[in-house]
């Protein structure tokens, strides 16, 4: 008992100066490779405390040399700028003035309905409201807002062509209703990226491949 005390103990104070000497970025918000080292550095850390037949040194070690590789690929960051887009990535510009940018998001492994939870997370509840919208090369999703914003909460009626049901009765519409009204647009309903609405009836409609628009439609649900 008292020698899995002290292993445990040497394993903190280890784990804590390695991550002090790896900067805020281990305590914050981290690049891919150093979540990567930071699940290592934790696995790393468990052997040797919880199975005393293996050297309290070999851990020790093993950390170390975590470290040093995250400094190789920190002065590789700083000197070679190819080096950190492969190892870091580089920001997905989501959004732009023309609308939703479909390729970035599937880039990114991302759908529309994902795209708008992260800006109602930043405090974005229409897509129109940001002029341009990113994700950064750690996931975090930043934009550029506008002046002024509806102050309203849309729901999603069409994601990349699929209508939501549960959403078109909240809107007290009908699937054959969206068809139409996509059709008075000039376009076919599995060729919509993006509709939603607002309790008002505003509509935030967009084409696969063309700018979206604001348009105007009559709603019978109340949210």
């Amino acid at each position: 008992m008292a020698l899995i005390f002290i292993r445990t103990t040497v394993i903190f104070f280890t784990l804590l100066l390695i991550m002090r000497l790896m900067g805020k970025s281990q305590i914050g918000e981290m690049q891919p490779f150093e979540l990567v080292i930071t699940l290592l550095i934790a696995e790393l850390a468990c052997i040797p405390m919880a199975d005393s037949s293996v050297p309290l040194l070999y851990g020790i070690i093993a950390i170390v040399t975590i470290f040093i590789l995250h400094q190789i690929v920190w002065l590789l960051d700083l000197w070679l700028k190819p080096v950190k887009t492969v190892v870091c990535g580089k920001p997905s510009l989501v959004i732009t003035r023309d609308g939703i940018d479909s390729y970035q998001l599937r880039k990114n492994n991302l759908d529309v309905a994902d795209l708008i939870e992260s800006m109602r997370v930043a405090g974005y509840f229409n897509l129109d409201d940001v002029y341009y919208g990113l994700y950064e090369a750690n996931g975090n999703f930043s934009a550029l807002p506008k002046e002024e914003q509806t102050p309203s909460l849309p729901v999603l009626l069409v994601d990349n062509g699929k209508t939501d049901r549960k959403n078109l009765s909240v809107a007290g519409l009908t699937e054959s209703g969206l068809r139409d009204f996509a059709a008075e647009q000039g376009v076919k309903l599995k060729n919509v990226l993006v509709m939603t609405v607002d309790g008002n009836g505003r509509v935030y409609f967009q084409p696969k491949g063309k700018p979206y628009k604001i348009l105007n439609i009559k709603v019978k649900g109340q949210w």
